[in-house]
């Protein structure tokens, strides 16, 4: 599996954290498990999201899996911390799931297939440990979606440098548009999309705190030294593309990304 291209420091536990919290209701408003139903959480991390879906289904059982233990590890601390008891973890690398075909009423993806070099042979391997009629939710962003004002060309070539360094990893910080034709390609029926726009301006002060800053700033902020490293861009040029990426925050800024949230049947 591919290395979590943003690293696994504690700023970025932290700052996945803030884009949960700031997203939950965006996202998973219309995300419920009935009582007693089987739920895969492919790719769980650090628990961002495991949290919000325990939370808001409580009478399911979900199963979280990741490939780092270290990730499973801070997870596991945090839903002890919430109190929550219907979520078991297990370290699994999604191109080789142990578990039998059927094994699971639902499935659940976040954020995972963007850094993945294949997300069709993963999605094959989780389609197929679905029961027969077995739902599948995917959530994804898209990097290219972003735009603001006011206008930066610099700040619009430093999100290009995570797009351009995550493709050189074997992902794709662009992949939420290619979710419907991905869910197809892998044999899900019924397959659904539905854009979830985040838009921010100053009347929006949880909002401007929790993603133009704290979100989206700081994932491109926090590539900075790899796209210098890179030549992508000088120090100077990075810097001031942050600069104007922050102005966005300000007063009279704006900012708007989308999300897309995908569902499926077997």
């Amino acid at each position: 599996m591919q290395r979590y291209v943003h690293g696994y420091s504690a700023r970025e536990m932290s700052r996945l954290q803030d884009q949960a919290d700031t997203l939950a209701e965006l996202l998973h408003h219309d995300t419920r498990y009935p009582a007693g139903s089987r739920v895969l959480e492919a790719g769980c991390g650090v628990g961002s999201q495991t949290i919000t879906l325990a939370a808001n289904s409580p009478g399911a059982r979900f199963t979280a899996v990741d490939i780092n233990p270290e990730s499973l590890a801070v997870v596991q601390r945090r839903v002890r911390e919430r109190g929550l008891t219907n979520v078991a973890f297990q370290q699994v690398d999604l191109l080789d799931p142990p578990f039998p075909p059927g094994s699971f009423d639902h499935v659940f993806v976040c954020f995972v297939l963007e850094h993945l070099p294949d997300p069709m042979q993963v999605l094959r391997r989780l389609r197929a440990l679905l029961v027969p009629g077995g739902t599948i939710t995917v959530i994804e962003g898209d990097h290219g979606s972003a735009f603001f004002s006011p206008p930066s060309e610099l700040a619009m070539r430093a999100i290009a440098c995570q797009i351009t360094l995550q493709a050189r990893g074997g992902g794709d910080a662009c992949i939420g548009r290619r979710l419907y034709p991905l869910l197809v390609e892998a044999g899900i029926a019924e397959a659904r999309v539905s854009p979830r726009m985040v838009y921010v301006d100053d009347s929006r002060p949880a909002w401007v705190e929790g993603f133009t800053r704290n979100t989206f700033t700081a994932m491109i902020e926090g590539i900075r030294d790899a796209a210098i490293k890179a030549e992508l861009m000088t120090a100077d040029e990075f810097d001031r593309g942050i600069g104007d990426l922050r102005r966005t925050s300000e007063g009279g800024g704006t900012f708007c990304y989308t999300f897309f949230k995908a569902t499926g049947r077997r």
